[in-house]
Order: structure tokens, then C-alpha cells, then sequence
């Protein structure tokens, strides 16, 4: 059970949730879910000095953040899907979307409203050809329907255009011929009314489905057919309803840098080959990686082949990518390292949005620059070339009376901007590599939004502790359900419990084939007598999870009668999906998903471990339990990292100053000896004089010797330990920090030992804060000191001033600090 000490009031950036604010309880509901999960936020450690800023991370293709049944919704048209996605799981019935639609029958169609929107009046001449963007709002985003009423004798036939699903998707994404090669015809629900003076005559309704892909699997045709749970794809994320912001300012992203040709020629069967500018620069892409493994992978070459065969033509003398030599450009690229490069743009005016007349931090505000995708593991698409990024691609999301951004480029304008209140990001444009997915601009993880979203996640975690047995009862009753159904529930609802798997979702034959619990094949799992299972897979960015562990002897059972008949390549949970498997556990308790097990099993361990491991001692020893209780939760989350190049190294060099110190310590005990005797001590082992002291002064010296020793082990041990585990993760998305900081404070732990993953913005923070106050407690003393005299105004200015230097000395110090571990060894340490 999670203490009250783990309940102390907090607020950190995530996502919310519908339903969070409100008490669990056992009902049935239908209420959708949307969880918008994003990194965690330092909002709740405003008062640390010594935080270190969040990474940007350009693209968080993690499905285990988003809500699990908002992955798979079957969708009309084009399916896109978002980066991070905050979409509704469940959705209403058929017939009562088109009940709906009928309502308007005699209204006839009401068209979009889409205006024009002119540029900020500073723009500058050079820019007045930009063209304009489209500009849009959420008022004039909401769904239409366009009717179209045939009569027929005495029937009528209704053809609607349904676009319930589309408000927030671009028109130019849902006709984007990029993505061709992914879309299915447009499901149009057709309606079908038959009139009569009866008023008991109810109207005939047809949906006229759309033929599923070729790629989907059989598992997902069947759900499609069968399951009123319909996946879909993925979705612009609509918010949960809810208004974010009442104004927001913002100026937009920086683009990278347009491309320099060098003029380096490659060479092909060994006579140098003149290309064009875009040519080169997908040529110098692939050259620079040669120190890479990806260089040599055959997928990789093959579709960087692909791409780059394109640019060169049918005709170019380039015809087989073997028979190139880039080693001219490579030569090139080192040197280029070794000259001294311009500093990279700081972009200050792009860092900053005002939401609500409060200056917040903007995350990524960055476009990536083109290269070559590379993926985790096995990718199917590593070295395809991810194009660049321009104006038009862009859709900005800004208050209605704030100035639009000006477009950084001549002759470009942005692809649409909106006015949404019920989302948060700034903009999004469509991943270069996957058309079905968005890249977005968002608050970072210190803004106040971000923050209560992520205290709502953890708040239904915590949540869940009071209902966790009764839906374990739940699931241990239906073990021995007569229906298949019932018991793959329950059967994947205990190993999301138990093991903490990730729910898992179908993947299109362009992704990463991982799988997760949901999705398992029959090859994945192996019946082990008597009662354990053996499982593995690829998880989540292709992790291999491995792992053996003692079932109950009735999920043992399951498991077999599960494989039973079915080859390796099956499905083991061929009547279940994640929209099923979510949609039974709002049953249970209303909001739930199999997403929030996770978060509640990593943060309970994480309690249970503390309060188990922890013992009186010093600091550094605590900082230890800690570690080992955090990397106890990566090992469940299956959160692991490849070993460091330089791990050996590191190793090697701790080891040699151990050594070192082991060395000086026999010194140290040789001169105490030499002291007792009322000798004088050696030289040491530099060969200066040593300076004769008292025996007490010599055992001091030994004591804090040993100390240096046992603490420089105790780090090797740490990083010995760690090398495979990544602990980031499990730290800022799936451990409630109010435990960390509970704990600190029970064990007087200074909160920055286990909390270094949060960003030095609180250090600035804190310093400006003191700059603010130290500044007003002056003026006010000289005014209440000196309010008489001619030598008021020039003392109050003197001691402003004083107070200003003296505050940015601090502010100095704090920066210098966070920027030599050296000088706050606090944080080399827990590095």
C-alpha cells in the first residue's frame, strides 16, 4: 500500500485523463478514456536547485504512452496518427451516428467556414510575396455532415459524408498523396429511409463498409467484422474536451539550415562522379555514417539504394551502389569536424510561449533536419531518407487574436493554422518516414499544463491500489469461463498485472514487428511444467524481453488450451485486441486502462522497495537503495539499454584510482605506526616530505581514506550493475515522484540525490527567484530607512545594484556548477 507520505500534494507534466478528478468507483460506464501521456514534468520540484533540463526527444514513437484503444479505432479515409495521441477509446454506436445524421436530414449541408488570416504587420518587405495560411479555428473545425437526398418514388436515399473522426486532422493530410499506398476507400455510412404514415415505422440504415487492407492480419479482419470495439487508425489527437488555454503567443519553429554543397566528388568503379546538389547531400548523408553499424546493414543500403536511385535517374552512370566509394566525402566530413563551427542558433525568441499572460518553456522546438532514418532495431524502414521539413508542411495551433509567426522562408507559407483551446501543442507536421504519424511542437516538461496532466496519471494510479483486489478476484474467477472470450481476458489482464507487459497493438507491415501482450503468437510463449512460462518476444523500440516465471497452475492451464492447434505464427489471443481488453476494464473501474497497471506496478514496487531496503547511514548509502529500487522497476518495465562503449574504460580508470587509494592508505598506516613510535613519517610516494603530526591526526587520515575507498567501490559496483538498465525511463514516466519525495524527506535525503533527471531550468528558476525577492526586501528597507533626505534616491539605487551583482554572482556560481560536476560532486554521483 503506497503511504500518505506518497500523497504529499505534487504536480508534474504528463497527460491527463477523463475521469481523473473523479472517485473510482464500481460502476459500469461508458465514458471514453483519453489519456495523454507525455515526459514527466519538474513542476512538482520547482524548489531544487540543482535540476539539469529534460532532453528534447524529436520523435516519441512510444506506443506504450498513448492510450491503448485510441491506437486501433477503425477511422474513414487516410488514418494518421500522432506522436503522442489524446484520443477518446471508445465511440459511439453505429446506429447512433446515424441517427444522428439524420436529424439534419432538412437542414441541408453547412459548409466550413475558412478564412484568410494576414500576416503580423512588422513583416518585413522582403517578406510581403509570403503567401498566406489557411487559418482555421475550433468553432469552425467541428464535424459536418453533407448530405445528399436522392427521392425515389417514396423512399429516400441519405448519402452521408461522415467526418466525425476528422475535425482536427488537416484537410491535407486526409488527401495526401504521399500516404496513397496506405488509404482505403472511405467508409460512407448510407442511410436508407423508407417513408410511412406510421409513426412506429423505423427508418432502414445501411453502412457500407470499407474493404479492410491487404496488410491487416486475419486477427484484425475478424475484429473487424466481429467486434463492436473496431480499431482505427490513428488520429490527430481532439483533446478531452476540455479548454487548455484562453490565449496563447507563440513564434513558430526554427528550420535547420538549407544545405551547402562541398563540391566532393564521389567515385564509382573508381573515376570520380559529378551530382547535383541534392545528390550530394543524400550521398554525404550515408557517407558520414561509415563508422556506424548501420553502414553495413543490408536493409539499410537496400533502401537508402531506394531512395537515392530516385534522385540520380534511370540514365545516371550510377547503377549499383556497391561499386560507390564515398570515401572522398568521408575524408571531407573529418576534417570538417577538426575546424572550429559556428555556434548553433540559440533561438531564444522560439523558446518561449505565453499561455494565459504566463511565459512558459517550449519543449522541441526544433524541425529535425533531413538525413537518414536509422530506427531501433530491426526496422523495416532504416535508410529510407527522411526529406526536409518546409513551411507548408506545418500546421501551427495559436490564440485567435495573437500574431501569426512569420514565415521564416520567402515565398512559403504555413500549411493551416488553427485556434484549438482544447489541445495543447503549438504545431505538428506529418513524420517524413511514417505519413501515418505527427511530430509535434508542445510545452515542455516544466510548464504548468504538462504538469497537472502527469499529477492526474499518477492520482489514478494511486487510485487503483483501492480496487486492485477486487478486480484480481475478478480475473481469477474467469480463469474457468466456458467463454473463450471471457478467459483470454482474464488470462492477459493477469500478466499485464504480474509482469507488467505492455498491452501491445497490431503493426502494419512498415513498423517494427514487436509485440506486446495482446498481440503475443503462440511462438512467443512456451508451457514449461509444471506451472511456469517462458516467454519471449521483441517489446517496445525491438527490446527482447526474456523471462521465465511461475504462473497459477489454472493460467498454465489456459495458456495451453490456448496454443492448442495453432502454429508458432498465430495469434495466442485470437479473440482479443486492446479496445476489447480496455473497454472490460472500464467495467470494472471506470477510466481504467491497461496502460494505468503499468504505471501502478512500478510506482508500488518502487514504495514496497524503500521502505524494505532502507537503513541508517550515510547519504551516499541511501542514494544506493534508492538506485537499486529504481533499477528493480526498470528490470519489471523491461527498460534496458545496450553497454556503453566506454563502459570498460570506466571501469578500468575507477579501478586504477582505487588502487591508487589503497595504496596511500598503506602510507598512512605505515606513518601512524612511525607516529606511535615518536618517529618521523616517510616521504611520500611523490617524494615530498611528509609533516610530522599526532597519531589521533593519522588515524583521522586512515578513517577518511577508507571512506574514499569504499565509496569509489561502491560507485563501480553501481555502474557495474546498471550498465544494461535504463533507469531514465521508469523515472519520469512510470514512478510517482510524490514516493521519491516522501522518502527523501523521512530519511532527510536531499531530493536533488534521486531526482537529477529533471532540468536545470529550477536552478534558474530558484536564482531569479532570489534575484526578485533579495531586490524587493532592499527597496523596501531604504524606503522605510531612508524615506527623508536629499541622498534617498542615490542609497536606494546603491543598494539595488548591490543586491542585483550580488544575486547574479549566485546565479554564476549555481551555472558554473551544473555545467563541472567537479565543483557539486552530488551529481557526478548519482550520474
Amino acid at each position: 500500500m503506497i503511504s500518505s507520505g506518497m500523497a504529499a500534494e505534487a504536480a508534474h507534466d504528463g497527460h491527463s485523463d477523463d475521469g481523473d478528478d473523479k472517485p473510482i468507483v464500481f460502476k459500469r460506464s461508458d465514458n471514453g478514456d483519453s489519456e495523454d501521456v507525455r515526459p514527466l514534468s519538474s513542476i512538482f520540484f520547482r524548489n531544487s536547485p540543482l535540476d539539469r533540463p529534460s532532453e528534447i526527444i524529436e520523435d516519441e514513437s512510444d506506443d506504450d504512452e498513448a492510450p491503448i484503444s485510441s491506437r486501433f479505432r477503425k477511422k474513414n479515409g487516410n488514418g494518421v496518427s500522432g506522436s503522442k495521441q489524446d484520443s477518446t477509446n471508445e465511440k459511439k454506436p453505429l446506429v447512433n451516428k446515424l441517427q444522428n445524421s439524420s436529424t439534419h436530414e432538412n437542414e441541408g449541408p453547412s459548409p466550413k467556414v475558412s478564412g484568410k488570416r494576414p500576416l503580423e504587420k512588422g513583416s518585413s518587405a522582403d517578406q510581403s510575396s509570403v503567401k498566406k495560411p489557411k487559418v482555421s479555428s475550433s468553432s469552425t473545425s467541428v464535424a459536418m455532415k453533407s448530405l445528399k437526398i436522392v427521392k425515389q418514388g417514396d423512399k429516400r436515399k441519405v448519402e452521408v459524408d461522415h467526418e466525425d473522426d476528422d475535425d482536427d486532422v488537416p484537410i491535407a493530410k486526409r488527401m495526401n498523396s504521399d500516404s496513397s499506398k496506405y488509404k482505403t476507400p472511405s467508409a460512407k455510412p448510407k442511410v436508407v429511409k423508407q417513408s410511412s404514415t406510421s409513426s412506429a415505422t423505423k427508418s432502414k440504415m445501411k453502412r457500407v463498409v470499407s474493404p479492410p487492407s491487404k496488410t491487416r492480419s486475419k486477427k484484425s479482419k475478424k475484429l473487424m467484422n466481429e467486434s463492436k470495439f473496431a480499431k482505427s487508425s490513428k488520429t490527430l489527437p481532439t483533446g478531452d474536451g476540455k479548454k487548455k488555454w484562453t490565449t496563447l503567443v507563440h513564434n513558430g519553429v526554427i528550420f535547420p539550415p538549407l544545405y551547402k554543397p562541398h563540391g566532393v566528388q564521389i567515385l564509382y568503379k573508381g573515376k570520380p562522379v559529378n551530382l547535383t546538389p541534392e545528390q550530394e547531400e543524400v550521398a554525404t548523408m550515408f557517407a558520414v555514417m561509415r563508422e556506424t553499424d548501420f553502414y553495413n546493414k543490408p536493409l539499410f543500403r537496400e533502401n537508402f539504394w531506394n531512395d537515392w536511385r530516385k534522385l540520380l535517374g534511370k540514365n545516371h552512370e550510377i547503377q549499383k551502389l556497391d561499386d560507390c566509394d564515398f570515401t572522398p566525402i568521408y575524408d571531407w566530413h573529418l576534417e570538417e569536424k577538426k575546424k572550429k563551427k559556428a555556434p548553433r542558433e540559440k533561438g531564444e525568441k522560439y523558446m518561449w510561449a505565453v499561455v494565459d499572460g504566463v511565459k512558459e518553456k517550449v519543449g522541441n522546438f526544433r524541425v529535425e533536419p533531413p538525413g537518414l532514418f536509422r530506427g531501433r532495431g530491426e526496422h523495416p524502414k532504416t535508410g529510407k531518407l527522411k526529406k526536409r521539413i518546409h513551411p507548408c508542411d506545418i500546421t501551427l495551433n495559436i490564440g485567435k487574436d495573437a500574431p501569426i509567426p512569420e514565415c521564416p522562408i520567402p515565398g512559403e507559407r504555413w500549411k493551416e493554422v488553427k485556434h484549438d483551446n482544447m489541445v495543447t501543442w503549438l504545431a505538428f507536421w506529418n513524420d517524413p518516414i511514417n505519413p501515418k504519424r505527427f511530430k509535434y511542437v508542445s510545452l515542455s516538461a516544466s510548464s504548468s499544463q504538462k504538469g497537472q496532466s502527469d499529477k492526474k496519471k499518477y492520482e489514478k494510479a494511486r487510485k487503483l491500489k483501492d480496487h486492485i483486489e477486487n478486480i484480481r478476484a475478478t480475473y481469477t474467477k474467469n480463469f474457468t469461463a466456458k467463454d473463450v472470450s471471457k478467459r483470454q481476458i482474464a488470462v492477459a489482464t493477469y500478466l499485464i498485472d504480474k509482469l507488467a507487459l505492455r498491452a501491445g497493438n497490431e503493426k502494419d507491415d512498415d513498423e517494427a514487428d514487436t509485440v506486446g501482450c495482446c498481440t503475443l503468437r503462440v511462438g512467443n510463449v512456451e508451457c514449461v511444467p509444471p506451472n511456469k512460462l517462458k516467454f519471449d518476444f521483441l517489446g517496445k523500440d525491438s527490446i527482447q524481453y526474456v523471462n521465465t516465471v511461475e504462473v497459477e497452475p489454472l493460467v498454465y492451464k489456459a495458456i495451453g488450451q490456448f496454443r492448442a492447434g495453432k502454429s508458432n505464427s498465430d495469434d495466442l489471443f485470437d479473440e482479443l485486441d486492446t479496445s476489447k481488453l480496455n473497454a472490460h476494464l472500464k467495467e470494472l473501474v471506470p477510466g481504467l486502462t491497461a496502460k494505468v497497471f503499468r504505471t501502478y506496478n512500478a510506482s508500488i514496487t518502487l514504495d514496497v522497495m524503500l521502505r524494505q531496503e532502507t537503513r541508517e547511514g550515510d547519504v551516499n548509502q541511501k542514494v544506493v537503495v534508492y538506485q537499486q529500487a529504481n533499477k528493480e522497476v526498470a528490470i519489471i518495465c523491461n527498460h534496458q539499454r545496450t553497454v556503453s562503449k566506454s563502459h570498460g574504460a570506466q571501469i578500468q580508470r575507477l579501478a586504477g584510482k582505487i588502487e591508487e587509494l589503497k595504496e596511500g592508505l598503506k602510507e598512512l598506516k605505515n606513518n601512524l605506526e612511525r607516529a606511535i613510535k615518536g618517529k618521523s613519517p616517510l616521504e611520500g610516494s611523490d617524494g615530498k616530505k611528509t609533516r610530522n603530526i599526532t597519531p589521533e591526526a593519522w588515524e583521522k587520515k586512515i578513517a577518511q581514506q577508507m571512506m574514499k575507498i569504499e565509496k569509489m567501490e561502491r560507485d563501480m559496483q553501481t555502474k557495474e550493475d546498471l550498465k544494461t538498465v535504463a533507469l531514465g525511463t521508469s523515472k519520469i514516466n512510470y514512478m510517482d515522484p510524490r514516493i521519491t519525495v516522501a522518502w527523501c524527506k523521512r530519511h532527510e535525503v536531499p531530493i536533488e540525490k534521486d531526482i537529477s533527471h529533471l532540468g536545470s531550468d529550477m536552478a534558474f528558476l530558484v536564482t531569479s527567484l532570489i534575484f526578485a525577492v533579495v531586490g524587493i526586501i532592499a527597496s523596501i528597507c531604504t524606503r522605510i530607512c531612508f524615506n527623508k533626505g536629499p541622498s534617498t534616491n542615490l542609497l536606494h539605487l546603491t543598494l539595488v545594484i548591490t543586491a542585483t551583482v550580488c544575486c547574479w554572482m549566485m546565479w554564476a556560481i549555481v551555472y558554473i556548477a551544473q555545467m563541472n560536476p567537479l565543483i557539486v560532486p552530488i551529481l557526478s554521483e548519482v550520474e
